[in-house]
């Protein structure tokens, strides 16, 4: 273990948690709009500045006109599960799991709501045959799977002419892959990941029919008060522009604002994108250079440039808990263990608000640790 050389460079944010993630660069608390706090957030100063997330929103993602937009409570969990209750039963149901997630959806859709889904499953790594989707049924998916490092590539396997609406859990790929609007009905997402900005709020897009949906079906079991989009039969405008179903953290708001205000000085989506690929490039560099490193999602086509999920060469669970200790310690990685339920592995977060200096830093620090760890075997 003496012999083992410690890296001299160290990445200057070791932040690669997969969410809550990196805040953006030149981040700091000091730096937020703070006047809404204190204040009602049903005050014109606290309207005022959710209206205007929800505004940065719709321009950072370039959402058209035809989607609606809004703030509720819960993360992305409970946008998701606002979604579900809501709309599902008027017709069957289809789930893709590929990962934990996913099968949270399942698990949802089978055992709380009861609506025997159809279920198409893949193994972490892989995605699953979309071709056998009945699209006259309501489809849920992840579009980019946090926990198993696998996104679907693009919207292309969703037709035009479906006849139920596509639900797209969407958290770890906004602001940085390419989304056909016109192909999602139901969208869901957090600050927390991309955006690098704070847990607890979730974001809900809902797409024409999806409207229609909720002010023509009513589904047969009760609705929570923080779930309820609809009043009188006609959808409740006043959450996409700001009148949120709850109180919201107007400091989680001001963060997310300066995280998009930041989006929009790198150039929008555009810039995103080119940041999270670049990172997502450095990382498969360095698994390229080592043999005992590799992808988990093996299929580059839908392998995802943000939730990055790694092998590690005969390691299990204690391993990996080992090797990501040994690097919290030197400050050098936080948060780099897979997710509990995925295949034993690494998990580095290559998203827009981690810098590639950092991910290209990290790659000695990774020798390091695998050497420590087996030179104590």
């Amino acid at each position: 273990m003496t012999d083992i050389t410690v890296p001299a460079r160290k990445p200057a944010r070791p932040h690669f948690s997969s969410g809550p993630c990196a805040k953006p660069p030149g981040y700091s608390p000091a730096k937020l709009n703070v006047e809404s706090l204190g204040r009602s957030h049903r005050a014109k100063i606290g309207k005022t500045r959710l209206a205007y997330c929800i505004d940065l929103m719709r321009e950072v993602l370039q959402l058209p006109d035809t989607h609606r937009i809004g703030i509720v409570p819960g993360s992305d969990t409970g946008a998701f599960e606002m979604a579900m209750w809501t709309m599902l039963g008027a017709r069957g149901v289809t789930t893709l799991a590929w990962e934990s997630f996913g099968e949270g959806w399942v698990t949802d859709a089978a055992k709380q709501l009861k609506l025997d889904p159809v279920v198409i499953r893949a193994d972490y790594g892989q995605l699953p045959d979309l071709s056998q989707i009945d699209w006259s049924t309501d489809v849920l998916f992840t579009w980019n799977g946090t926990t198993s490092g696998v996104r679907v590539p693009n919207a292309d396997f969703i037709p035009d002419d479906r006849e139920g609406l596509t639900f797209a859990d969407s958290t770890s790929a906004v602001f940085a892959c390419d989304i056909d609007w016109s192909k999602i009905d139901v969208a869901t997402f957090s600050w927390q990941k991309v955006l690098g900005g704070e847990g607890g709020h979730g974001v809900l897009i809902l797409g024409p029919r999806a409207v229609e949906r909720l002010e023509t079906y009513t589904p047969a079991w009760p609705l929570p008060k923080v779930f309820r989009l609809v009043s009188k039969g006609k959808l409740a405008e006043g959450v996409f522009k700001g009148e949120t179903i709850n109180t919201p953290s107007m400091l989680a708001v001001e963060d997310a604002i300066f995280a998009l205000e930041w989006a929009k000085s790198i150039g929008g989506l555009e810039g995103l994108k080119a940041r999270s690929d670049a990172n997502a490039a450095a990382l498969s560099k360095i698994v390229e250079e080592r043999d005992w490193l590799g992808h988990l999602a093996v299929d580059p086509a839908s392998r995802s440039t943000t939730s990055v999920c790694l092998t590690v060469e005969g390691a299990d669970t204690d391993f990996i808990k080992k090797f990501a200790a040994l690097l919290e310690k030197q400050d050098a990685a936080y948060d780099v263990a897979g997710y509990r339920d995925a295949p034993a592995g690494l998990r580095i977060w290559c998203g827009a608000t981690v810098d590639t200096a950092d991910i290209e830093a990290l790659g000695p620090w990774l020798d390091w640790a695998y050497a420590t760890l087996k030179a104590e075997a």
